[in-house]
């Protein structure tokens, strides 16, 4: 287990699990006021919201979850092989901790998992923040079809279990600004998965980018139960694997929203942490009315488009 590994500096949570289906799921919940639930995607685990949590947590109530398969969450003998398994653990930690309303960030497949669950419970949700992600059928999309197949030939297989390609590979390419993965970020993205066993959880999600397209889409047609919900879209512009065309669909969608791009990659809270802390406080300090932000607000460069 490398619980003992993680530097309690950058990541000074309670550990807390919780058991679903006689599986382990490990979450922190740290914080008191309004709930907000972060949850991460591929190859990450609740590590990517830290700067987030520790800065948020002195005026909300900060909770994420490691997907099953990932971060501390059970590893060995895991049942979950779809995303929608995925989002129904996190609907279990909802009811677990009995939440009666709650704000949602989602990321990369934490978008799926994530709206998932807020669809199954949209009276309980009172903001959505969209980190580069989607909702759609992906199908038909030939990089998708590409990636698919490169997945199901044993070569992709023992890259992904063999050499841990997710992390070692996918993970820095989605930095547009490679020194902003720091060593530590990244033996902490990397500590998880040390075996080939421990990887079939990265494996597994890759396969449901394509696999789980049929879910996705019925998720989608489902999306206007939450049109009542403001949405906040923080965006990476030079994201290699969920580009703006992706972004335009969701602002084609959305109904009450506000975007901003941001001048990064894929993961946009390792890249622009500061700027993304700042933007998703001012959003929901509008809809909390909380006097007392935790972080000093400045001039950022960012590009900021409002289309509330």
């Amino acid at each position: 287990m490398f619980q003992n590994r993680i530097n309690s500096e950058e990541y000074p949570f309670q550990h807390q699990f919780f058991e679903h289906k006689m599986q382990q799921l490990h979450f922190v919940d740290e914080g008191e006021g309004p709930a907000i639930i972060f949850v991460h995607g591929t190859p990450t685990w609740s590590f990517l919201y830290r700067h987030h949590i520790k800065a948020l947590s002195q005026n909300y109530r900060c909770i994420a979850m490691d997907n099953l398969g990932f971060g501390l969450s059970q590893k060995e003998g895991t049942q979950a092989t779809s995303i929608k398994e995925h989002s129904e653990n996190l609907m279990a930690l909802v009811d677990h901790l009995g939440l009666k309303d709650f704000h949602l960030v989602v990321h990369d497949f934490g978008g799926p998992i994530g709206l998932g669950m807020a669809l199954r419970y949209p009276e309980k949700v009172k903001s959505i923040t969209l980190f580069n992600t989607w909702l759609w059928a992906t199908n038909m999309d030939p990089k998708v079809q590409k990636v698919d197949k490169f997945l199901k030939g044993p070569f992709g297989k023992w890259l992904y279990l063999v050499l841990n390609f997710s992390v070692k590979v996918l993970l820095k390419m989605g930095f547009s600004d490679k020194k902003k993965l720091s060593k530590s970020a990244y033996q902490h993205y990397t500590m998880p998965f040390p075996t080939k066993a421990s990887r079939l959880s990265l494996y597994q999600i890759g396969l449901n980018l394509f696999g789980a397209s049929d879910w996705y889409n019925q998720l989608n047609e489902q999306l206007a139960v939450l049109d009542h919900c403001p949405f906040l879209v923080l965006w990476g512009q030079k994201d290699q694997f969920i580009d703006l065309e992706a972004l335009q669909r969701w602002k084609n969608t959305l109904v009450h929203k506000e975007v901003h791009l941001l001048d990064c990659g894929h993961f946009v809270q390792e890249e622009q942490p500061k700027q993304s802390i700042q933007l998703l406080e001012r959003f929901l300090l509008r809809l909390n009315q909380i006097s007392t932000p935790s972080v000093e607000h400045e001039n950022n460069k960012y590009e900021d488009r409002n289309m509330v």
